[in-house]
């Protein structure tokens, strides 16, 4: 799978400013609505906050994968993000969170959608990943490494 089809590296935060869950997701949610002025930041944010108070998407290992569906997309979209101090996002394992990647899928994508979360579940699986993630300078570092996947 090639995440450069649902990624632009606009959409690749290297150094998140955020302290907080709830700031980290408006963090990541303002690429999009700069890239796609049709989409609505208060309505993203409700749909990641709904998703969120189902249970954490913080899934440990300091990774997190905030994601929701919106009725208005008509494709998958995502945000990178990283954050060098690390943000405490409720994650299962109770560590801080580095590792952001943040899904939005049309409403009637289940499919798709799942395929993604996967992949990317995997892919944040792989230590030499997480390391090089961790260990990039910059956006360009980071692009490169998610389109060499």
């Amino acid at each position: 799978m090639n995440l450069t089809e649902y990624l632009d590296k606009d959409q690749i935060i290297a150094d998140l400013a955020s302290a907080t869950k709830t700031e980290v997701l408006a963090e990541l949610i303002s690429p999009l609505t700069a890239a796609y002025p049709f989409l609505d930041k208060q309505k993203i944010f409700e749909v990641l906050l709904f998703r969120e108070n189902l249970g954490t998407t913080g899934i440990g290992d300091a990774v997190a994968i905030p994601h929701g569906k919106l009725d208005n997309l008509d494709k998958v979209l995502l945000v990178v993000g990283r954050s060098l101090q690390g943000v405490d996002f409720a994650s299962l394992d109770h560590k801080l969170v580095n590792i952001f990647f943040l899904v939005l899928a049309p409403e009637k994508s289940a499919g798709k959608h799942l395929k993604i979360l996967a992949y990317i579940s995997r892919l944040l699986q792989d230590q030499s990943f997480k390391e090089s993630f961790m260990s990039a300078s910059d956006r360009d570092d980071l692009w490169n490494l998610i389109t060499r996947r």
